[in-house]
């Protein structure tokens, strides 16, 4: 089911989109960050962390940057330092400097040995950095290349693995796909919670991140036992719960999928562990972090291109959270800033190398129930997003501001949010619970949850090729007019000095006031110079 909107006013919408979102882009592709930085040398193969906590990667960037700058990136100085040991047999730290004791030196090669032990000694002050030129650049950027290439080889075998899978024990037997959240904070609990979930009709199980860890400039390492209304993303909590639904997916005969958060401070190092660990989606929405966690903009559009050109290669699927802004926002006043967010995500993600099946872009089940027609409201928006992005796996949110507590009502909102999904082809859907704004909910929660979803879709599953709006009636006119307002909106953006980051700061999304000289991680930026090197983005934009 299609609205019959004029495709001409569709491409406009897109023209704009881009002209919305390409400064943005050249921002990005002039700066890095510290988290892009780390993101690289987990590529490479550094992990692991201090016997406080604190990440090797952490302790490696903070040196190279103290000692040379960021701007120049990390990879030359680090892998010049690797080279020296090779070829010299002492450590590149002038006064500090010894010798290695036999069988004690690195090369260059064994990189994830190597990046540990340097790693160590810069943390402990052994070690400085210098940035080389001519010749031994070309060798230090060989050696980074080769390096980051098992990294990125890792990514490929992932995506292998999952089409091999999928191919080999099935996949979901229709869409929407299920999609259902598991939260307790405990990995070992979790894991059971989310096989019987995926045992009762879940398609998808997202593990929810902890409650703050988007603000940690660091991703925790290990397995996690304790979380904030979630649990920790970490790269062993990936793989133990990766591992986990995969027992789950033979056992039932169809691929259940993983969905963590790639957000926040360390937006692209989750997306190199989230990729090398087969995650299969990730929530990566362009604004979220901005608007909800107030992380700075340039900061998040940096981290963010990089994260998404690790999702491209990965083949992993992104949400994007576009049904945040109608939390702080009215849901049929603030419609098309949900639409505009959706245009500029899209373009954002294509330009970064994502496929229209990799789009999960997002919206949301949120008018105020008391709103005359707000069930007709709600369809004419669903059908906008669905007809304006046809071919990608649209994430349908169920209802949350207006839950109050009445579970019962709850249990009938969330019908009704199962059903307009239904009715208009919605790619993903996320399960709504009853005691949304009560408790955490409990599996016997999920389970009536899942029943009400599996009812309506066996009983109107289909419902979409008999319903067709009238093309001048109440829900298409609508659907114009949401269309409308997001070209004005863009416009205007354009308009602006700074366009989207003056939009940004202005709270034109969710009623978050954002300028782009303030925030978390603003410190984390540099201006990148002519000799910046990174194998990560050079490798993954076909550059060599």
């Amino acid at each position: 089911m299609r609205l019959d909107l004029d495709p001409r006013t569709i491409a406009q919408a897109r023209a704009l989109a881009a002209k919305v979102g390409d400064p943005i882009v050249e921002m990005a592709k002039k700066h890095t960050t510290v988290a892009v930085e780390r993101a690289t040398l987990r590529l490479a193969g550094l992990g692991g962390a201090d016997p406080d906590g604190t990440p090797w990667v952490n302790h490696l960037v903070d040196a190279v940057r103290a000692d040379v700058g960021l701007e120049h990136g990390i990879a030359l100085p680090v892998w010049q330092a690797l080279g020296a040991y090779e070829t010299t047999g002492v450590r590149p730290s002038g006064e500090l400097a010894r010798p290695l004791a036999p069988n004690e030196g690195v090369t260059a090669r064994s990189a994830d040995n190597d990046l540990a032990r340097l790693a160590e000694e810069a943390a402990a002050g052994q070690v400085t950095f210098r940035l080389p030129e001519g010749a031994e650049a070309e060798l230090a950027a060989k050696h980074a290349r080769e390096a980051v290439g098992v990294g990125i080889a890792r990514l490929d075998a992932s995506r292998v693995a999952r089409e091999r899978m999928i191919s080999e024990i099935g996949d979901a037997p229709r869409k929407p796909w299920i999609y259902l959240i598991v939260a307790t904070g405990d990995i070992y609990e979790d894991i059971p919670q989310a096989q019987a979930a995926a045992r009762e009709g879940a398609d998808i199980i997202a593990v929810i991140r902890s409650t703050g860890q988007s603000l940690l400039d660091y991703v925790p390492e290990g397995a996690t036992r304790e979380g904030f209304a979630g649990t920790y993303a970490t790269q062993e909590n990936f793989r133990l719960m990766r591992a986990a639904l995969d027992e789950t997916s033979r056992e039932l005969g169809r691929y259940v999928r993983l969905t963590n958060y790639a957000s926040g401070l360390c937006m692209p190092e989750i997306a190199a562990l989230a990729g090398m660990e087969r995650l299969d989606m990730m929530l990566n929405d362009s604004m979220y972090g901005i608007l909800f966690r107030d992380i700075n903009p340039v900061r998040t559009f940096v981290d963010q291109r990089l994260s998404r050109q690790i999702h491209a290669r990965a083949g992993i699927i992104i949400n994007t959270g576009e049904d945040n802004y109608l939390t702080t926002a009215d849901a049929v006043e603030a419609a098309h800033t949900v639409t505009t967010s959706q245009l500029l995500n899209e373009y954002f993600a294509k330009e970064a190398g994502l496929e229209n099946w990799q789009l999960g872009l997002g919206h949301a089940f949120e008018i105020n129930p008391d709103v005359p027609d707000s069930f007709r409201l709600e369809l004419a928006h669903a059908l906008l997003a669905k007809s304006i992005f046809p071919d990608a796996p649209l994430k349908w949110m169920p209802p949350t501001r207006h839950m109050t507590g009445d579970i019962f009502k709850g249990y009938l909102l969330d019908g009704f949010f199962n059903l307009a999904g239904a009715m208009t082809g919605q790619g993903i859907l996320l399960v709504g619970m009853m005691t949304e704004a009560v408790v955490t909910p409990w599996i016997s929660d999920r389970d009536l949850a899942l029943q009400n979803v599996r009812y309506v879709m066996d009983a109107a599953g289909r419902l979409g090729e008999d319903f067709h709006p009238a093309p001048d009636g109440f829900i298409a006119n609508r659907a114009r007019e949401v269309l409308g307002e997001s070209i004005d909106l863009l416009g205007k953006i354009i308009d602006e000095p700074n366009g989207l980051l003056d939009a940004i700061a202005d709270g034109t999304f969710g009623l978050m006031k954002r300028p782009a000289d303030a925030g978390k991680g603003l410190e984390g930026v540099a201006e990148k110079s002519e000799a910046y090197y990174n194998p990560a983005t050079t490798i993954l934009e076909g550059e060599e």
